[in-house]
């Protein structure tokens, strides 16, 4: 019998996992379990997807109602816009009115990969993916299996990540499934995502361009390749913000967060272990966790340890970043210390990520 599919209720599937070798498509195993994502994509359901950022929730971005399956399965509120995914120019084009020279030379540097562009939409979107904004971003995806997906599917995909609203973001299917097994109807395993931190979100039809979300497209990728730009100031959204759409996915003030409180540290690497060990001593009582840079003993006695890697390697924090908080919240600690890196590089996206985390309050 074939598995009942989710309405977001959470009582109504079976969450199907597909596995696939994202290095070996061209067996018969991988095309029939990619086949099977795409159909259910095509019959306006909902796929979780491995990209090279983060594990996405995908559906067709072209039907509302699966779209709005997103939103409930998700329990995201509709001022939040979502991601577009693509696998051509012709889906592009069926999205976007206009391409600027701006955005035309990005996406020759930088497309397929981790680089979102907010582009005027086409009548053909539907408000739910934008929030009612004027502008839908769209990305191709560099992860083999996505792109696959996408192409066979023969439809852009709305995605965006993967787990319940305002939670750690997946980069494993592991993770998919600890937030929404039973909400959604597949997700296709690739195993750990390469970049761990989403996509770096880009306006490049202002001047100058402005980056709503940084990632691992830089923002001095950026300016080298297509001009001035600047990063995006975020105040606390207003009640009148919220009825209308936020400008961006990725700009909501508490994202990305653990269920234990999260306390970052910022100190030079030599008096980490100093500071993380001040910070802890507010917390008597508490099961502390710690994100912990190699080289760095551990500075309090009992707590949960999860080895974040090395300080010289932003891009491998970056990939373990999401994995090392979940990691710690499954043990139990009620509080995690964690260091902010320097930011330089994709270390500008860890700290936004961290920062969002880190607030309190829901969005």
């Amino acid at each position: 019998m074939a598995p009942r599919v989710s309405n977001g209720d959470n009582k109504q599937v079976k969450t199907l996992r597909l596995a696939v070798d994202p290095f070996h498509l061209e067996t018969a195993e991988a095309r029939a379990m990619i086949g099977h994502a795409a159909t259910i994509l095509r019959a306006g359901r909902l796929v979780a997807m491995p990209t090279e950022t983060v594990y996405g929730l995908g559906a067709n971005a072209l039907d509302a109602a699966a779209v709005t399956r997103i939103f409930a399965a998700k329990q995201r509120p509709a001022w939040d816009p979502v991601i577009v995914h693509i696998a051509s120019e012709t889906m592009l084009e069926e999205l976007t009115t206009e391409i600027p020279d701006t955005a035309r030379k990005l996406i020759a540097a930088f497309w397929p990969g981790p680089l979102t562009l907010l582009l005027p939409r086409t009548a053909k979107v539907p408000d739910a993916v934008t929030a009612g904004r004027p502008l839908v971003g769209v990305r191709m995806p560099a992860h083999p299996v996505a792109f696959e997906l996408i192409n066979q599917a023969g439809v852009p995909v709305a995605a965006p990540s993967a787990n319940t609203f305002g939670h750690i973001s997946p980069t494993t299917a592991a993770h998919v499934l600890q937030d929404l097994d039973g909400r959604i109807d597949a997700v296709l395993d690739a195993g750990p995502t390469e970049h761990g931190v989403e996509s770096t979100v880009l306006d490049p039809c202002s001047s100058p361009m402005v980056i709503y979300r940084p990632g691992a497209v830089t923002t001095v990728q950026i300016r080298d390749t297509a001009g001035p730009v600047e990063v995006y100031r975020c105040a606390a959204p207003a009640l009148q913000t919220l009825r209308e759409g936020l400008p961006s996915p990725g700009v909501g003030l508490r994202h990305y967060a653990p269920i234990a409180k999260l306390v970052l540290v910022e100190a030079p690497l030599a008096d980490l272990g100093g500071h993380l060990a001040a910070a802890a001593s507010g917390f008597l009582g508490e099961r502390i966790g710690l994100m912990l840079p190699a080289g760095i003993a551990a500075p309090v006695s009992g707590a949960a340890v999860f080895a974040w890697g090395s300080w010289s390697d932003p891009v491998g924090l970056a990939r373990d970043l999401y994995a090392g908080l979940r990691a710690l919240d499954t043990q139990g600690c009620t509080v995690i210390l964690c260091p902010l890196p320097p930011a330089e590089g994709i270390g500008a996206a860890i700290r936004d990520r961290l920062r969002k985390a880190a607030r309190s309050g829901a969005e």
